[in-house]
């Protein structure tokens, strides 16, 4: 898992060139809250963008004929000031984590204690392994939060093939993200 520095480049994916993060247009729910999330994988980013792409026309936001998504690309600068958090590995805390922002009812005081940090990074649970993390949500493997659930889930998530993730969550972090290059990519 890479840590979040100076000088590091990381990808964003999406149907637009997002120059300008907005947190007003993220998403809640998503692994470690409402947030910009990048990556330092590009595969992963177009991978991402060709999701949103496919999402963005079941919305209407761009015609069906749109054939191209979009990565961009942002330097980390200036980190000095911020407050951040990261997840080493995908393990029972991060899985808690995760949990807790997708799941009101779920593990609150997890939550809490994340709204303090700037930045959370971490392993992504993507759409490969959404599967597992509903079903540990809808108690599958047991109660969730219990010893058997957790090993089970983390133990089908195989974690070692996962990609990062990075969630920045103030417009405090966003100001340290300097966009400088963006890339097509082909739905094909």
């Amino acid at each position: 898992m890479k840590k979040l520095e100076n000088g590091l480049t990381l990808y964003h994916g999406s149907y637009c060139v997002v120059e300008n993060p907005d947190l007003n247009k993220c998403a809640n729910y998503k692994d470690f809250g409402r947030g910009f999330y990048l990556t330092t994988s590009k595969e992963q980013a177009k991978s991402f963008a060709k999701i949103s792409l496919t999402k963005a026309k079941a919305r209407g936001d761009v015609p069906f004929s749109e054939k191209f998504a979009h990565v961009s690309f942002f330097k980390v600068k200036d980190i000095g000031e911020l407050n951040t958090f990261a997840f080493e590995t995908a393990d029972v805390d991060w899985l808690h984590c995760i949990v807790s922002h997708r799941k009101e009812s779920a593990f609150s005081d997890i939550r809490k204690s994340m709204l303090k940090y700037d930045v959370i990074s971490g392993k992504i649970a993507n759409d490969d392994t959404n599967t597992t993390i509903v079903a540990y949500m809808g108690n599958v493997f047991g109660s969730m939060g219990s010893e058997q659930a957790d090993k089970m889930c983390i133990s089908l998530l195989m974690p070692e093939r996962l990609c990062d993730q990075f969630c920045f969550r103030t417009d405090k972090s966003i100001s340290v993200l300097e966009f400088f290059k963006s890339e097509k990519v082909s739905l094909d």
